[in-house]
């Protein structure tokens, strides 16, 4: 197959962050998403309607001229959310909140330390129709990195999803055969994300021959065992499966450096990396539902108009990208030569 066309596609999970570099992101997914799910972990993160309104107001502005591209908005969960900041928030047009566990990840500081606490907000999140969006991660020292999402199915995810039947919950950017496993085997109100670099990357790729970090994310890439469970999941065509890149912004320098900052930032070559996994799983025929339906069917949204379509043709992601401000960003598989290409219309 030298060609496919697809249904046009949505990112189900990514960071746009803000300021000048809206100009920058935003572009790079209109390029072929119609919609995404924008993370609100911004500083300060979007904790309420009004900064939620003012944020979507911001990146509307960035988007490309005769760009149709709609950035679906969440709040950011803290222990401080009440039952007025759903609501007001759903009146606003969000569409799901975002469980961060307190230091899971990038500007996660202020999110929730005492999960249990949460169950009220999550009953009004089910009365208002948001969705709940969980990065699935316990954050105790004492548990190696590599089992934190285990640990967190374990803890707590049995639990939100056993209490909850009636919210409808996606495990975000799932890394794990265990997190695979459970998703697949759970109700219909549970589903998934699963980024390109966990469909591409083991954890080889981060540290062996040194450490890489540009291919250093949250959660952090897992054994190979890992990644093929994840690989097998999506070749499957389950619609609890779909498509969430976790494209995720960090300058050049402050990824090499002892920050080490977390995420990849995937948006320029996404759609294209994952149309190559699919071919690799000779699972072509699987690509449309993973980047087109199932998650807008999932959100109980209409799936998009109009159509994409990739071509076989290699191409080569560029080592850096400039962003506005002049400082570079290295994207996610810098330099690689990639097997297909989005076809301009």
């Amino acid at each position: 197959m030298t060609q496919i066309t697809i249904q046009t596609p949505d990112d189900w999970h990514l960071h746009f962050r803000d300021g000048d570099i809206l100009t920058e992101t935003v572009a790079a997914t209109a390029r072929c998403f119609s919609r995404a799910i924008v993370m609100p972990n911004l500083v300060p993160p979007v904790t309420n309607a009004a900064m939620l309104t003012e944020y979507k107001s911001r990146i509307l502005a960035a988007k490309p001229a005769q760009s149709n591209f709609q950035p679906l908005m969440t709040l950011f969960l803290t222990n401080s959310t009440t039952v007025e900041d759903i609501a007001a928030a759903k009146q606003a047009g969000a569409v799901a909140c975002k469980l961060y566990p307190a230091g899971a990840t990038t500007n996660s500081d202020a999110a929730v330390s005492a999960l249990d606490a949460m169950f009220p907000i999550f009953e009004a999140m089910a009365e208002q129709g948001l969705l709940l969006l969980i990065h699935g991660e316990v954050t105790r020292h004492e548990i190696d990195i590599f089992d934190r999402e285990k640990a967190f199915i374990d803890e707590h995810m049995t639990k939100i999803v056993a209490r909850l039947p009636q919210l409808k919950i996606v495990f975000e950017h799932i890394t794990t055969a265990d997190a695979a496993q459970f998703v697949a085997e759970g109700p219909d109100n549970l589903a998934a994300t699963i980024t390109p670099q966990h469909l591409m990357l083991n954890r080889n790729d981060l540290l062996v021959g040194g450490v890489k970090p540009h291919n250093y994310c949250l959660p952090v890439l897992k054994r190979s065992t890992h990644q093929q469970a994840l690989r097998d999941a999506v070749k499957t065509g389950s619609k609890k499966f779909f498509l969430g890149t976790d494209s995720a912004p960090h300058e050049k320098h402050m990824k090499e450096s002892a920050c080490g900052c977390a995420g990849c930032y995937s948006a320029w070559s996404a759609l294209e990396l994952y149309t190559q996994v699919f071919e690799e799983l000779d699972a072509l025929d699987k690509l449309e539902g993973f980047a087109s339906h199932h998650g807008a069917d999932f959100y109980g949204l209409p799936r998009n108009e109009g159509t994409v379509t990739l071509v076989k043709e290699e191409w080569q992601i560029p080592a850096e990208i400039i962003l506005p401000n002049g400082n570079p960003i290295v994207p996610f598989y810098a330099g690689q030569t990639v097997n297909w290409k989005l076809k301009a219309e």
